[in-house]
């Protein structure tokens, strides 16, 4: 791995004053072996649950490939554009990198996330659209107070924190005062779920604002705690919550398919469709 990580620094230079090590370019790796041994386990669990039942192991397929390709361009070192940053200049302030490809990588898997969760609650389907708006929100402020060089980057950081917050309530508030289609069991799998999930998010904009936001920890710490945290929110959530709903059964979620075979049989011609009921 020490090898992997020095000849992508080598074929891809780093284009900033501060950027990530070799060390990180390892860890990175080891990450991204991680993510893709998680998500070949997923597809194989995918395949065999029965037909009708593979909604909650797509979104979790869709996540972890969408992690996978973002560690893999990370530990490449790709995916990085300098930015000047604060509080460490003397006369000019050095450039950091910033990972662009890591907010492309959230911006998919933030909100499959967030309704990987709630689709096991009796929220509306407008709760849940305005839901997964506020994660969207929270990474487009994420990624744009991370590319402004001045102060004014925690105005997005406090816009974002805000966002997050209206998550934290619908999530610990809202969600668990529906009415459960799956009952008790569901009830009690959805309040370990939220409730985990929730304690991670926290962690993230403190991270942030220790890292591309106030430029305390190198990039090399900056990819461990991020690595960490994507690690224990990606493959072990997702196989905690998926693990939490083995016992639900899946017919009392009411989710209808779209397929076009399960559409009704239309009338012979010339005969007249029954009524329906």
């Amino acid at each position: 791995m020490a090898r992997g990580g020095n000849r992508a620094l080598q074929l891809n230079p780093p284009n900033a004053d501060l950027h990530i090590s070799t060390h990180a370019s390892d860890w990175l790796w080891s990450a991204f072996s991680v993510f893709a041994l998680s998500l070949l386990v997923m597809i194989v669990l995918d395949f065999l649950r029965p037909k009708g039942t593979r909604l909650f192991h797509q979104i979790a397929i869709v996540i972890l490939a969408t992690f996978t390709l973002g560690y893999y361009s990370m530990a490449s070192d790709l995916g990085a554009t300098p930015i000047a940053v604060e509080f460490r200049g003397h006369g000019s302030d050095p450039t950091r990198q910033i990972w662009y490809v890591r907010y492309i990588q959230w911006f998919i898997t933030f909100p499959l996330l967030v309704l990987e969760v709630l689709l096991a609650t009796g929220l509306t389907l407008t709760d849940i659209v305005t839901t997964l708006f506020m994660s969207i929100v929270v990474v487009i402020c994420g990624l744009v107070g991370a590319l402004v060089h001045s102060t004014y980057k925690w105005g997005y950081f406090s816009f974002g924190c805000a966002a997050l917050i209206y998550i934290w309530i619908v999530l610990l508030f809202h969600g668990t005062r529906t009415a459960f289609p799956g009952g008790g069991v569901l009830r009690t799998a959805y309040l370990r779920s939220a409730g985990l999930f929730s304690f991670l998010l926290i962690t993230y904009p403190i991270a942030w604002a220790c890292s591309e936001g106030g430029n305390v920890i190198t990039n090399s710490s900056e990819m461990i705690w991020y690595g960490i945290l994507d690690l224990l929110v990606g493959p072990v959530f997702l196989f905690f919550y998926l693990w939490q709903l083995a016992d639900v059964d899946y017919a009392t979620f009411g989710f209808t398919s779209w397929a076009l075979t399960d559409a009704a049989p239309a009338a012979p011609v010339g005969e007249k469709s029954a009524p329906p009921a």
